[in-house]
Formats: C-alpha cells, sequence, structure tokens
C-alpha cells in the first residue's frame, strides 16, 4: 500500500493554531463553550485546541471525551467488531456551545452519531465541527465549520492521521492501493 504524507508534524500543529483562533473569533470568545473529542484521535487534537485558545484566550475550555459506538448506524450491521470506549461526558450540555473536534470528516456518519449522543444530555445552544482533514465523500448533509485540510480523496483511497498520544508520531498520510 502506497503511503504519501499529506500533513507534517508541524503543519498538523499549525492547522490546529488555525482552528483554535477561528473557534474563539466565530463564537466572540470562549465563554460556555465546550470541546467535544471523539475517540479515539479527536480527543487528543481537541485537548491540543484547547492548550492552544488557552494561550492566547487565557480560559482553559473543558474537554470531554465521546465514543460514538453505541450511536453508529451501522452498529448491529456492520462486519466489523466494534470496541466500544468510554465516554467521559460529566459536562451539563444544555445551554453551552460545542465544538466536536474529530481527525476526519468523510461520509457525515460519526458527526451525526455525536450529534444524536449529545442530544440525548441536553440541548446545547449550538454544535459546530471541527475536522482535521475533510476528505468529501457526504452521504449526509453534514459540513465542519472548521477544517485543518481539505483533501480530495478517491473512494478507493483513505486518510490516515496518526497523533502522537495514540500512535507515537503525528502526520496525515493518504493511502492508495490495497484495502483504503
Amino acid at each position: 500500500m502506497e503511503e504519501r504524507v499529506l500533513l507534517t508534524a508541524d503543519q498538523i500543529r499549525r492547522a490546529l493554531v488555525r482552528i483554535a483562533h477561528e473557534i474563539a473569533e466565530r463564537n466572540q470568545g470562549v465563554s460556555d463553550l465546550a470541546l467535544i473529542g471523539l475517540r479515539t484521535r479527536g480527543v487528543p487534537l481537541a485537548h491540543r485546541i484547547a492548550r492552544a485558545i488557552q494561550q492566547f484566550e487565557g480560559v482553559l475550555v473543558p474537554v470531554e471525551a465521546l465514543d460514538i459506538g453505541l450511536y453508529r448506524d451501522d452498529f448491529f450491521t456492520s462486519p466489523l467488531r466494534l470496541t466500544l470506549q468510554s465516554s467521559e461526558i460529566d459536562l451539563d450540555v444544555t445551554g453551552k456551545g460545542l465544538v466536536l473536534v474529530d481527525d476526519v470528516l468523510f461520509t457525515g456518519r460519526s458527526v451525526r452519531a455525536a450529534m444524536d449522543a449529545h442530544i440525548d444530555l441536553g440541548r446545547p445552544k449550538a454544535i459546530q465541527l471541527a475536522v482535521l482533514v475533510d476528505r468529501g465523500h457526504r452521504e449526509l448533509p453534514i459540513r465542519a465549520d472548521y477544517v485543518g485540510k481539505n483533501v480530495p480523496t478517491a473512494l478507493d483511497e483513505s486518510i490516515r492521521v496518526r497523533v502522537e498520544e495514540v500512535d507515537g508520531r503525528d502526520e496525515v498520510v493518504l493511502l492508495r492501493g490495497g484495502e483504503a
């Protein structure tokens, strides 16, 4: 399988800092805002965005972790074995602005599942979406509010995001050939 590096560690850092600034600007500050990282790689990305916001706003935005496994629309039909991880949502989401953070936006189904999970927890004021990579091919009418990099892909290609906290290094690669 052929790999091509799309984002280096430094490019990922810059993209996340830019996203942090865009979040603060669009929300006119960060009061009553929380970042929700989608397991697995969205969680460390959300923490990095929160640290960047803290550097220029002086406020540490709360970060929660969400496993969307039980909300997936293919939970009972997927041939893949789903491994459920814990969600760490201690925050009362009612009236808060939420920014869902994920590594890759593809069909939109993971984002739909995350929104369903949060609606079950309360009624947020607004839900926004930040992704490191948007690769296109939406199956649902979902778009990201904040994007690190748009990468048009073919359906037989895939994007792999590697983060230091999970994979031991930071990079985004495009995979071609073999199983995508």
